[in-house]
């Protein structure tokens, strides 16, 4: 198992803490190690890819429905070996049946209309005894991650999924609950070996500030170098004094987030739900 210091040190400059959760929580449910060969899908601009190769050499592959998040992956990732991605549907894998030991589907169940169709196939691709790493958000959700869809759901009913207000409603088809999540699972076929709520305590609006504007000025590249680098989720070794704005305020946010364990029980509100499923041997 990577050791837990080795992905506080990949994650040291993570603003968002949840991320930052999920990640350790993956890490933990799929285990990898040089002899496995994992799927991320969707795999977005490669992050999970980057640090499962950065501890192990395990075969890795990625896929996105986004084209453009596709390219911006093997950018990114083109100098490391033995990593291949490409543009697939998560409802339809290009992949043929028990060819994967460990598949990762994070925060990508909540965009789509058939959950279980992709549950299904990951099942498919799995080998018997693969291993199944899921998150999702959660729909009881911390007030001061998400204020303002809290308060548009909890007193209208409504939610904002679309611009910088978003929030945790971004594009999403749904939020789930504990039971949600784990009937979708089962009726895919899976066994479920473990669950977790993860992140309760939170700075206020940090989804907005870090998602709704944060990341479009991150990719707009009209930062600062120093700010830039240090954001940078690809970059582990970036390092920058202690008054850098990015390095400040990632030392608010953990104020928060040390509060946190890595299994905050469902009766919390918490931003995320994980879940670890087994494709069953026989």
């Amino acid at each position: 198992m990577v050791d837990r210091d080795t992905i506080d040190y990949m994650t040291r400059n993570e603003a968002d803490m949840a991320f930052k959760r999920r990640v350790q929580t993956v890490f933990e449910f799929i285990e990898p190690n040089d002899q496995m060969r994992i799927l991320d899908f969707p795999c977005g601009r490669g992050f999970y890819l980057n640090m499962i190769r950065y501890v192990c050499a395990c075969e890795l592959v990625g896929a996105d429905l986004d084209w453009a998040v596709v390219k911006a992956a093997k950018r990114a990732l083109r100098h490391l070996d033995r990593i291949f991605v490409q543009r697939a549907s998560v409802i339809s894998m290009p992949y043929p049946r028990d060819c994967f030991d460990a598949l990762i589907l994070s925060e990508v169940l909540e965009h789509i209309d058939d959950d279980v169709g992709a549950l299904r196939e990951a099942y498919r691709v799995l080998k018997p005894g693969g291993v199944l790493a899921v998150t999702v958000p959660n729909a009881n959700y911390p007030l001061l991650w998400d204020p303002i869809n809290k308060l548009l759901e909890t007193c209208f009913n409504r939610r904002i999924r679309r611009g910088p207000l978003a929030g945790i409603w971004a594009n999403h088809v749904r939020l789930y609950t504990p039971n949600q999540l784990r009937d979708a699972v089962v009726e895919a076929g899976f066994q479920i070996e473990e669950e977790r709520s993860l992140t309760h305590h939170c700075f206020p609006f940090i989804h907005n500030l870090i998602y709704g504007f944060g990341k479009p000025l991150l990719e707009s590249r009209l930062l600062p170098h120093s700010m830039q680098s240090v954001a940078d989720r690809h970059n582990f070794e970036a390092s920058s004094g202690r008054l850098n704005p990015v390095r400040l305020g990632v030392a608010l946010f953990k104020v928060f987030d040390d509060k946190n364990s890595d299994d905050e029980g469902w009766e919390r509100a918490t931003v995320n739900l994980a879940l670890k499923g087994r494709k069953p041997y026989a």
